[in-house]
C-alpha cells in the first residue's frame, strides 16, 4: 500500500467492482490491472466465493488490488435482522480471509440501500461511488468509455460491474485506462484513496462514500 508522501500530487481515482468473483469477466478486468500496472478494488459476494471462482480474487488480491464485502448473498439487508446482517458479513469476510488472508476493509450495501439499523450493525466504512448503470446491457461500450474518460473526475469512486455477462464492461475498461492515464490518472485502491486525501474513512457513523473527501448522506 502506497503512502501519503507517495500519492501526493498525484490524480487519484479509486476502480471499484462489484458482484464477483467469476473466472471470466474479473480475470478481463485484472489482465488490464496487470498490463497497466494499476489497483482496483472489488466489492464479492459470499455466494459467488469457491474453489475455482477465488483464484481470481487471489490473483487481484496478488496484484495489489483490494478484496471487499458486498455480503454475501446480495439481498436487500436493510430488510434483514441484526442476526441475519451479522451471518452475512461474517461468512463473507471468512471467505475472504480463507483465500486472500486478509479481511475487507469496506462494505457496499446491495443496491446501495441503507438504513440506520445497518449502520448500526456493520462495523466497517460504507461505500457507493459515481457509476454508469453498467449493468444494464443497453448501456453501450462506448457510452461507458465515455463515463470513465469524460465524467470520472480525481478523488472518486467509480462503481462499476464484474458480474460474468458484463463483457462490456471488461471492453470499456480496457478502452478507457490507457486514455485515462494519458490524462493524469493514478489508479487507487480505496484505501489509498482514502491516505492520499488525508482522510480516515468513518465506521461509526451514518455515511456513506463516493468521493474520499465526501462528508456523507443517510
Amino acid at each position: 500500500m502506497r503512502t501519503a508522501e507517495e500519492l501526493a500530487g498525484k490524480k487519484v481515482i479509486a476502480l471499484t467492482f462489484d458482484d464477483g468473483p467469476n473466472t471470466g469477466v474479473t480475470n478481463e478486468i485484472l489482465d488490464v490491472v496487470e498490463e497497466y500496472g494499476i489497483k482496483a478494488s472489488f466489492f464479492v459476494i459470499g455466494q459467488n466465493i469457491n474453489d475455482e471462482t477465488a483464484t481470481a480474487m487471489q490473483r487481484a488480491h496478488s496484484l495489489g488490488c483490494e478484496i471487499n464485502s458486498h455480503s454475501f448473498t446480495h439481498s436487500d439487508m436493510t430488510k434483514l435482522s441484526a442476526d441475519e446482517i451479522k451471518d452475512e458479513m461474517d461468512r463473507t469476510a471468512e471467505l475472504i480471509y480463507n483465500y486472500v488472508g486478509e479481511h475487507p476493509k469496506f462494505f457496499r450495501p446491495p443496491y446501495i440501500s441503507v438504513s440506520p439499523e445497518l449502520y448500526a450493525a456493520i462495523d466497517l466504512p460504507f461505500i457507493s461511488g459515481i457509476g454508469c448503470n453498467d449493468w444494464e446491457d443497453k448501456v453501450s461500450v462506448e457510452k461507458r468509455v465515455k463515463f470513465l474518460t469524460e465524467k470520472c473526475t480525481e478523488g472518486e469512486i467509480v462503481l462499476l460491474h464484474d458480474q460474468p455477462t458484463n463483457e462490456k464492461t471488461a471492453e470499456a475498461v480496457r478502452q478507457a485506462v490507457p486514455k485515462m492515464l494519458e490524462d493524469g490518472f493514478e489508479f487507487v485502491t480505496l484505501s489509498e484513496l482514502f491516505i492520499a486525501k488525508g482522510i480516515t474513512p468513518a465506521a461509526d457513523r451514518e455515511i456513506i462514500y463516493s468521493y474520499a473527501t465526501e462528508s456523507g448522506w443517510k
